[in-house]
Order: C-alpha cells, then sequence, then structure tokens
C-alpha cells in the first residue's frame, strides 16, 4: 500500500487530509513538526511527504533543503499558507515538486499527490512476507510453509495490513479504518472475531494481544518482494 508522510502541526487539517487519503485507499502516518519529519522522510518508508513549511522546530524549507541535500528524492508536495510569489519559488527551486495554498481543497490535493505518484517508476510489489508467512497479492493466495491457506477477502486485507506492520502495535480502530472503512460501527467486535479467524488458520501464536492497545505481528522481520 502507498504511505504517505503527512507533515503539519494544525491538527484539524492533518486529520482531514489523513482521513481522505486513507478514504481513497493510501496508508498514512502524520508528524507535527519538522524534526520528526525529517527523520521519517528519511527512513525510506513512504512514497511521497505533504510537507507544511510552518512547522515547530525545522521549518518545512529546512527540511526540504536537507532531504535534496542527503539526495533524498523523495517527492514533496508544500501545502502551506504562505502564498507569496517568493515563498513559491523558494519551494520550488528549493526540491519540491509541487506547491499548494491554504486555505485548499482537499480533492486537488489529492489530484496533484496521485500525479507525483504516477511519475514515480517502481517495480510492482506483488509478495509481502512475514517468516514463513507469505501473501501473493495479485493472486490473492496465502501461504504458512509449504501449506496454502484458504482466506476471505476481509481476512486477507487483515493479514496484509499485519504483514507490513510487522512487531508494530496496530489499534482496533486502526484496523477497522484500514479494511472495514470509516463508516464501521467503532463500536463493533469484528475485528476481534477476524484476528480468531485468522489465529485459526495462520498459527495461534502469530498475532499478539496487546492488552489496552491492540495487536501486531510477531515472529521474523517482514520482505516485500516478487515471487520466486
Amino acid at each position: 500500500m502507498t504511505h504517505i508522510l503527512i507533515a503539519e502541526d494544525e491538527q484539524g487539517i492533518s486529520s482531514l487530509i489523513e482521513k481522505g487519503l486513507r478514504g481513497n485507499g493510501l496508508d498514512t502516518t502524520t508528524v507535527p513538526d519538522g524534526d520528526s519529519a525529517l527523520r521519517q522522510a528519511q527512513s525510506g518508508d513512504y512514497d511521497l511527504m505533504v510537507l507544511d513549511l510552518g512547522l515547530p522546530g525545522k521549518d518545512g524549507f529546512t527540511v526540504l533543503r536537507r532531504l535534496r541535500e542527503s539526495r533524498n528524492a523523495i517527492p514533496v508536495v508544500i501545502l502551506t499558507a504562505r502564498t507569496s510569489v517568493a515563498d513559491t519559488v523558494a519551494g520550488l527551486q528549493g526540491g519540491a515538486d509541487d506547491y499548494m495554498s491554504k486555505p485548499f481543497r482537499f480533492e486537488e490535493l489529492l489530484a496533484r499527490i496521485r500525479l507525483r505518484l504516477n511519475a514515480i517508476p517502481r517495480p510492482p510489489v506483488t509478495v509481502v512476507r512475514h517468516g514463513e508467512f507469505s501473501l501473493d497479492l495479485r493472486t490473492r493466495r496465502a501461504v504458512v510453509g509449504d501449506r496454502a491457506v484458504d482466506l476471505t477477502t476481509r481476512e486477507f486485507l487483515l493479514a496484509e495490513m499485519f504483514l507490513r506492520h510487522p512487531g508494530q502495535v496496530l489499534s482496533r480502530k486502526q484496523l477497522l479504518s484500514h479494511v472495514w472503512g470509516y463508516d464501521f460501527d467503532p463500536g463493533s467486535n469484528v475485528v476481534d472475531v477476524y484476528v480468531r479467524y485468522l489465529r485459526r488458520k495462520l498459527g495461534s501464536d502469530r498475532i499478539q494481544t496487546v492488552r489496552g492497545q491492540g495487536y501486531r505481528l510477531v515472529g521474523e522481520n517482514v520482505a516485500v518482494g516478487s515471487p520466486g
């Protein structure tokens, strides 16, 4: 799944962007300051960053400059309240791929993000692995060791979410939003039910309950690639 880094210190704006992008099939992580933005962008875990210029700590211009000085080519869409021609020129000449002013329409931001993502040549990811467990995203085939496992559509999506975040605690809210969508009843126990289904099919010790927080996939390191 495509992963977008949102560097925005205004919670209302970051929540709006995050909800909209996730509703359109994109994974998101939000950070509220420039130091976190730079650190996360340098991790290599993201396909694009939406960058506010007025961040606390390192401002957006500094984050962008540091990234480009280190030859980090992550696509950057600046989203800022600064509307002057000088700021726009400075952002684009500093290495930003696009520049948008606030207030903005989410539909336009989404279109610009998709345009930048489509310009990135990348081999298709078809298989996600974690230890002896693998998912083929093209054929929708699941394998544990040398045993094929039949998964329903929801089970497959839930398993993929765990595989893409190995060792990370995923809350019920996160799993609900990614697998069932934002309109699903947040009070439902459907996540717990489907985790039980996966444990029966994949092994009871593969998904760990973290009391009061959610679930995480445990075991060996994850690998992403093509079959063969």
